[in-house]
């Protein structure tokens, strides 16, 4: 079996929830794509990544089902474990840093896949929110506290492949983050926590907790 180490990114204040991250850091373990999709079905994670260069950060994102050119939660988590100043990915170099607890990419709205953000008026409306069917990408949100900045949400893939929701989704912080052109403090999930910042010129941070399971 392929090593590999597990994260959970974007943690809460006490360390708990987290979207779970697959990370083989040894990618010429398995160079061929097709090779790397069916290890990243079996393991089953939102994503998982595989490093090319650890020195560079050269990664390559995948889902159960797809590559993808960038993601938030495997970033975030990948420059964390690596620590580096940037990782290279198919939609373009993030920028990457570690401020105290909390481990930071700076990247663009438009690497991000297409999302559907759908705006509720409660985060009581977004917590009584079941499952969709599959086939539309849906973040779904509200304003806990909107002079904060403070935003609970909740996260559906749409896919067919056991992922129902997505516990804490980097990309989606992106977006939103984006729309709205103000810094962000999202509750996503259970209990996760994702902190976004707009920058100059189009790009945008977003950070979290990283910690190690295994």
């Amino acid at each position: 079996m392929t090593d590999y180490d597990v994260l959970r990114v974007f943690c809460g204040p006490n360390g708990g929830y987290g979207n779970e991250l697959g990370v083989v850091r040894d990618g010429s373990v398995l160079p061929d794509q097709g090779d790397r999709q069916a290890l990243a079905g079996k393991l089953g994670f939102s994503e998982t990544v595989f490093v090319d260069d650890p020195e560079r950060g050269v990664i390559d994102i995948y889902t159960p089902t797809l590559r993808l050119p960038f993601a938030g939660h495997p970033c975030v988590g990948t420059a964390w474990l690596l620590d580096v100043p940037e990782l290279v990915t198919p939609a373009g170099v993030v920028g990457a840093r570690l401020d105290g607890e909390f481990s930071w990419i700076e990247a663009r709205a438009e690497w991000a896949p297409p999302r559907t953000l759908r705006q509720y008026g409660s985060a009581a409306e977004v917590d009584a929110l079941d499952v969709p069917p599959p086939g539309e990408w849906i973040y779904a949100w509200a304003w806990e506290d909107e002079a904060a900045g403070r935003v609970r949400a909740r996260a559906f893939p749409g896919r067919d492949d056991g992922v129902d929701e997505d516990e804490a989704t980097g990309a989606a912080a992106l977006l939103l983050t984006e729309r709205l052109g103000r810094a962000l403090n999202i509750v996503q999930g259970r209990g996760s926590q994702i902190l976004t910042a707009p920058q100059p010129h189009g790009w945008v941070e977003v950070g979290g907790r990283v910690f190690l399971e295994r």
